[in-house]
């Protein structure tokens, strides 16, 4: 049985002393909760403290990004290890606003996997196609290079920490969410790729739901087989919407 993964990711959203005003109205909404595995992803300068106000908490802290070198010259960058060292157990890669805004590529997405494992993080892998893809009919054409490409030269053994997450470009912050039965086709489809790489390690990979997630839409997809969990943009900003969210309806 696969523990369901609800995970908010902030976005560049929130400054240190909102965060912290943010994961404190949460975790009291949620400290009931011990059947999912709750994640929250603020921005890097709020890490540390909403760390700090989680630890030994049913709240897990996330990154939003990484890069795959450990130290060096690459301005701007922060390594798994630093992330490691601020109290990250997860961290986002590939979501498509890194692959839009900042140049990811399914090679450099393989690398921040890589390093993640490497320093005992939790990579969420993001995937998904735009909607001219959509529409043009390429979409399982995408999912599988971006897959393939994205998990090359893991092992079963290393499958065993990594999450997926299927998030729609079309559906992330227009308001448009894939119904359970589309965003199903796609997880099915995922999950039967996975068993063509990995044989029976596939049953036990997670793989979530992004794309405009909110609290009237969360327990449909949530019924779904291939379905467990969601990675959560705008709803996760606000304590009541998100706490709906990992309560959904079982």
């Amino acid at each position: 049985m696969r523990k369901a993964v609800i995970a908010g990711n902030w976005k560049m959203n929130k400054t240190v002393s909102e965060s912290v005003e943010l994961i404190s109205d949460l975790k009291s909404l949620i400290a009931d909760v011990i059947d999912v595995e709750i994640v929250v992803a603020p921005p890097f300068l709020a890490i540390y403290h909403v760390a700090q106000e989680v630890k030994g908490l049913n709240i897990h802290v996330s990154a939003q990004d990484v890069f795959w070198e450990e130290e060096g010259a690459y301005t701007g960058a922060v390594s798994s290890k630093m992330l490691s060292d601020v109290g990250c157990e997860y961290v986002i890669i590939g979501h498509s606003e890194r692959r839009q805004y900042f140049g990811e590529t399914d090679e450099t997405v393989n690398k921040k996997i890589q390093s993640s494992l490497q320093h005992g993080l939790t990579p969420i892998f993001c995937v998904g196609e735009t909607l001219q893809q959509r529409e043009a009919g390429e979409t399982f054409s995408i999912i599988e290079t971006q897959v393939r490409r994205g998990l090359s030269g893991l092992s079963a053994s290393d499958m065993e920490d990594v999450i997926i997450a299927y998030e729609p470009v079309w559906a992330i912050g227009t308001g448009r969410t894939a119904t359970g039965e589309q965003a199903e086709e796609v997880h099915s489809f995922i999950r039967k790729l996975l068993k063509e790489i990995y044989k029976d390690t596939a049953d036990s990979i997670r793989i979530l739901y992004g794309g405009s997630v909110k609290p009237d839409n969360i327990d449909g997809l949530m019924t779904k087989p291939n379905i467990d969990g969601a990675l959560v943009g705008g709803a996760s900003l606000k304590a009541d919407d998100f706490a709906r969210i990992v309560k959904y309806q079982r």
